[in-house]
């Protein structure tokens, strides 16, 4: 997951955000400003140096909270575009068509973003700028963040002009919803309630099939006035449509509700 989105940043920023200037924010949005203003260096090569520096500072100024995967992932990001110049020089865009090439720019970082986040790790760069400025102000992480990104945006307009500047800005917010958007359904998994007359088959296939387990609490039905069971469970959302079927095989009559869960904390899970 650290390499895939790793490489993910890396080929987004190399092969769509910098040959046409869409300084979206952190490291590479700086990187890429300075090379256009100092030539003799190369956007990898910038990006490279500026991330190992801020590494340093991260580890001087916040200590070790800066983590040993940010430092794997910012060497892999800075690395890997480094590498790309080396083995594919590009002196012009891929195509004519910068909208185009802008959304497959956030499509690629956002998605990076999304796997090493997903992971507990981040690329570094303006991240450690954010952990800074939090330690010396009132700002939030989220906040100090925003406003670094968006000063490397606004950037972009007198140094790459009005055209790349306005890509710049509508890349840089569509990132942070396409990120949450990302996160959001990679953790969604899916709640049951049974309400159900044959209540341990139904378990029996959850826990000895499905590796999960269920909470089960006695219930009255009101219309029916029948003594019946309720079982709660949660599953991931690819085991959903196996369940559904079992329990109708099981129990035809069985009243299920199923709801969306973002986010599942506990044994079996994710870990808080």
């Amino acid at each position: 997951m650290l390499v895939s989105g790793s490489l993910l940043i890396g080929g987004g920023v190399y092969f769509f955000k910098v040959p046409n200037g869409f300084s979206t924010g952190g490291i590479s949005g700086i990187s890429m400003i300075i090379s256009k203003l100092r030539p003799g260096l190369s956007t990898g090569q910038l990006f490279t140096i500026i991330n190992f520096a801020l590494l340093i500072l991260g580890f001087l100024v916040i200590g070790k909270s800066t983590g040993l995967k940010t430092v794997i992932c910012s060497t892999l990001v800075s690395g890997s575009t480094w590498l790309f110049e080396i083995l594919l020089p590009m002196d012009a865009p891929m195509t004519d068509q910068p909208f185009l090439e802008l959304i497959y720019a956030v499509m690629m970082t956002g998605i990076g973003s999304a796997l090493l986040f997903n992971s507990g790790a981040s690329s570094g760069g303006t991240d450690i700028i954010a952990l800074i400025l939090k330690k010396y102000t009132k700002l939030d992480v989220g906040k100090a963040l925003l406003c670094t990104d968006l000063i490397i945006t606004l950037a972009a307009f007198p140094v790459f002009g009005m055209r790349s500047g306005l890509f710049s800005l509508l890349g840089l917010f569509s990132k942070a919803f396409l990120v949450d958007g990302i996160i959001e359904n990679m953790n969604v998994c899916k709640s049951f309630m049974i309400v159900t007359k044959h209540p341990q088959e139904i378990t029996d296939h959850i826990i000895r099939v499905m590796n999960h387990s269920a909470t089960m609490v006695d219930a009255h039905g009101c219309y029916t006035g029948d003594d019946v069971k309720i079982i709660y469970t949660v599953c991931r959302r690819f085991e959903a449509a196996q369940l559904k079927k079992k329990i109708h095989e099981i129990d035809p009559d069985a009243f299920v509700i199923v709801e969306s869960a973002n986010e599942i904390i506990g044994r079996g899970f994710r870990a808080v």
